[in-house]
């Protein structure tokens, strides 16, 4: 029997996506993964300070994913102490090598399925109006949840930025249950 050609697309992906392995991130990985957001433009660089204290103290609630021990994809992300049922997104990074596996959405739904992200009702983040790409991203993490996706206006270009970067919109996703620990399982190529 005969495949039909995007069930080989299919396959090729998710061979591809297999190789990959996800784990959270450790204080060695930190120069790598300021190195991966940097080939990710138009992303913001934060320090490599910043991201070797979020592969040191943010670790449960950060993923990175890697080939042969090549760092291809990375997402931030923490708990904000005035809010334990919410996972804040603040930087999602893939590289050109490994994108169109669905990588980005696997790991965010991968770190739900993580301990330190047990209660966790719904997702946050900020997106400029104009990143299709982080729009698509996040209206496909809401899919596999199952979730509706809201978003409203948050940092301001010229309030908030002084016109040094474009507004931010505020974006949740939620809520839904991650009590189970099953959600990149159940969900991840829904």
């Amino acid at each position: 029997m005969q495949q039909e050609p995007g069930s080989q697309a299919s396959t090729a992906r998710d061979k591809a996506r297999k190789r990959l392995s996800l784990r959270p991130p450790t204080a060695d990985d930190g120069a790598d993964i300021w190195e991966l957001v940097a080939a990710c433009p138009p992303l913001d660089r934060n320090s490599m300070y910043c991201n070797l204290l979020q592969c040191t103290d943010f670790a449960e609630t950060c993923i990175l994913a890697e080939r042969s021990g090549r760092a291809l994809g990375w997402v931030s992300g923490y708990r904000p102490p005035d809010d334990g049922s919410t996972l804040f997104i603040w930087q999602v990074a893939v590289h050109e090598d490994a994108r169109g596996l669905g990588l980005a959405r696997t790991m965010i739904l991968s770190l739900l399925d993580r301990p330190a992200c047990r209660g966790v009702e719904r997702i946050k983040t900020t997106i400029t109006p104009e990143n299709d790409a982080s729009w698509a991203l996040f209206e496909s993490v809401a899919g596999a949840l199952d979730v509706p996706i809201k978003r409203k206006a948050h940092f301001d270009a010229k309030t908030h930025f002084r016109g040094r970067h474009d507004t931010e919109d505020l974006v949740t996703i939620g809520p839904f249950d991650s009590s189970d620990g099953d959600i990149a399982d159940g969900r991840a190529n829904a």
